[in-house]
């Protein structure tokens, strides 16, 4: 009899067949309402079918706006990544209230949106324990309701450095404090792992040592050169990721699609990183 979880049913729709990797394109930084984080998603229409003509794996969005991608009619577009929370945590200076909240309803949103999966966050902010709390009490929420109507559960766990000595959205990069949220992840029911790149770039192994046997998906942070970013991720691809989630190092690319397009010769074909920096290179558009 296959005991495995309905619920993982649905996850093989992220994944590429053959080579059992996935590149979701996070373009949901609208929800969390700082100005600059909308840079490169004025028109998100356009830039949602954009993205889908380069043929990602999956494209992340929230409930509002999740429609754009599956009104698309045929039956070959990504699949939806639908994102379950909100939260201010990113201003500078930050807010005296900060907060983090979920959708009541997240997972029956994305049984009727048809979602791959749901993604929410769990942030670890120096001293701000109450923020965590609350993302704990979220997971914990989703979990259950995942449970109840076969929907996985992506976690991201995310640490975070003091904003008022380091400006706005600036991770903490070490490897042992986040090894040890994501090690909490997994204890509080997650399907798959999205995670920010370690400082030490070839410790994200120890990263994917603690989720194993779950699924490890790599967040792309802030906009970087392309050099950067394709060298970083050729050596994380290296260790055994199981993905990308990247949003502004696409988004906010002058050459969406061929980044899309490098990105994904990178996971599912073993192109190097001069390889896919060709393919933009190549790229009029």
């Amino acid at each position: 009899m296959n005991d495995r979880p309905t619920r993982l049913y649905r996850l093989e729709r992220l994944f590429d067949p053959r080579s059992h990797r996935c590149l979701d394109v996070a373009v949901d930084h609208g929800l969390f309402g700082e100005p600059s984080f909308l840079t490169g998603i004025e028109d998100m229409a356009t830039v949602v079918n954009e993205v889908v003509a380069a043929g990602p794996d999956a494209i992340q969005l929230t409930p509002g706006l999740a429609h754009i991608l599956q009104a698309l009619p045929g039956k070959q577009k990504p699949a939806l990544v639908l994102r379950a929370d909100v939260a201010n945590v990113y201003g500078v200076p930050l807010p005296s209230h900060l907060f983090t909240r979920n959708f009541p309803d997240a997972v029956e949103q994305a049984v009727r949106l048809d979602a791959a999966c749901v993604v929410v966050n769990l942030f670890q902010i120096p001293g701000r324990p109450d923020v965590t709390e609350s993302c704990i009490e979220a997971v914990m929420a989703l979990r259950g309701a995942c449970s109840r109507y076969a929907m996985p559960l992506m976690v991201e766990p995310l640490v975070l450095q003091a904003n008022e000595t380091t400006g706005a959205y600036m991770v903490d990069g070490d490897t042992q404090k986040i090894v040890a949220l994501v090690r909490q992840a997994c204890e509080l029911g997650a399907d798959v792992i999205k995670a920010d790149p370690t400082d030490a770039v070839d410790d994200y192994v120890q990263v994917i040592q603690t989720a194993r046997p779950l699924p490890v998906l790599v967040r792309g942070g802030g906009r970087v050169s392309d050099s950067e970013l394709l060298a970083r991720t050729e050596r994380l691809i290296g260790q055994g990721i199981a993905g990308l989630v990247y949003g502004r190092n696409i988004i906010q690319h002058p050459k969406r699609h061929a980044m899309t397009r490098a990105l994904m010769a990178m996971l599912h074909t073993g192109a190097t990183a001069a390889q896919a920096q060709a393919i933009i290179d190549a790229s009029a558009a």
